[in-house]
């Protein structure tokens, strides 16, 4: 099967995981001048961070009703809500407020984001085929892209309050192909034919949660806190520390786009599998790298680490429960590894305020191992 036909059927979803890519490439491109903005400590960065998990929780547990209530505009919709969570980090004029800001744009963010990866995975079980990776592919490309246009405005002298109205324009303009006709979307019905139980399957729930977890810690970690490593750990100048998040949204499409291949290949399992062995490897590379371009090193092979374990997981999860199923597994899924999310920009506030970042990356090496055993016990129930 070819991108181009992936992206053709995909299309209104893949819309909504570039416009995610937008905001979090720009919150992460200028995380440095946002925490100066409010004065904010490690620590107290990494609290405001918790406060995007509230909103994101919250939101998330609610999705599968909104989503079949607003039907086929659910995704333009809540796209359109989102281009308004660019303006609420402007706004805040504390640590205090940064986290109430940061709760209305995880809140947005998540939102869009569980309809769009239930949306995916009813396309992928009618249509026979896999479209997570090339869908999660293009969350990367714009999010590496919103992240290369940080490093050029900060190099630039421009902020977050010059910057943020021009990408909320641009996701604006993504909510046109979010559009999938009118009228409401039809509820799956039960599949007589489907044997297995229809009661909620916890256990491939909860093993899929704790994939997804370690994966965000891993990811979003490296987002919010490599440019700070960059300027902070080893002295580089203001504005290359975007080059962090940069070089991760740019591997992480790249494995992505090879992941929709690979996928077919070694099937879902064992690409989490070995994607994770990777993962690790390039925390610990992070975590030693004495120079600005180790760093980018580690961060690369973080990248190609990380990109498939998320869309490959919710691909595995999507097969193993019933159609009827599949909006409150995912949903409930991402209520619990989303957290990694969050808490892990939030965890690395905290030890870095202690130990370092060196610790901090050291510490995502751990928890990204944690997929190894998991995926493994996830396969099982195959």
């Amino acid at each position: 099967m070819s991108i181009l036909n992936a992206m053709r059927i995909s299309r209104a979803p893949i819309a909504s995981l570039t416009a995610i890519g937008v905001i979090w490439g720009g919150l992460a491109g200028f995380v440095p001048d946002i925490k100066a903005a409010v004065d904010a400590s490690d620590a107290g960065l990494g609290a405001a961070l918790v406060m995007s998990a509230v909103g994101s929780i919250t939101s998330m547990y609610l999705a599968p009703r909104i989503g079949d209530a607003l039907g086929r505009v659910a995704l333009p919709v809540l796209g359109a809500l989102l281009c308004l969570a660019f303006f609420y980090p402007l706004m805040a004029g504390s640590v205090v407020a940064l986290g109430l800001a940061l709760f209305g744009m995880g809140a947005s963010v998540a939102m869009l984001d569980i309809t769009a990866n239930v949306r995916i995975s009813a396309l992928e079980n009618r249509h026979g085929l896999h479209l997570m990776n090339v869908s999660h592919a293009m969350f990367s490309v714009a999010f590496a892209l919103t992240a290369l246009i940080a490093v050029l405005a900060r190099k630039a002298g421009l902020g977050p309050e010059e910057v943020f109205p021009i990408l909320a324009l641009i996701c604006l303009a993504l909510v046109l192909p979010m559009w999938e006709g009118g009228g409401r979307l039809a509820p799956p019905a039960p599949d007589a034919n489907d044997t297995r139980s229809s009661a909620t399957p916890w256990p491939a729930i909860l093993l899929t949660a704790l994939v997804l977890f370690a994966a965000f810690v891993g990811e979003n970690a490296t987002e919010a806190w490599s440019a700070l490593h960059i300027e902070r750990t080893l002295g580089g100048a203001a504005g290359e520390g975007s080059l962090g998040p940069f070089m991760l949204g740019l591997t992480m499409a790249f494995g992505r786009f090879s992941g929709q291949f690979v996928a077919d290949r070694l099937g879902e399992a064992r690409l989490i599998l070995w994607s994770a062995v990777l993962g690790v490897i390039g925390a610990l590379i992070i975590a030693a790298a004495p120079t600005q371009a180790t760093v980018l090193v580690g961060v690369a092979i973080l990248g190609l680490g990380v990109a498939t374990i998320v869309p490959s997981a919710n691909s595995i999860l999507g097969k193993l429960v019933r159609e009827e199923q599949r909006s409150h597994a995912i949903s409930r899924a991402w209520m619990a590894g989303m957290l990694g999310f969050f808490l892990g920009p939030a965890m690395m506030g905290g030890l870095a305020e202690l130990f370092g970042l060196r610790v901090s990356f050291a510490a995502v090496a751990l928890v990204v191992a944690a997929i190894i055993p998991a995926v493994l016990a996830l396969a099982r129930r195959r």
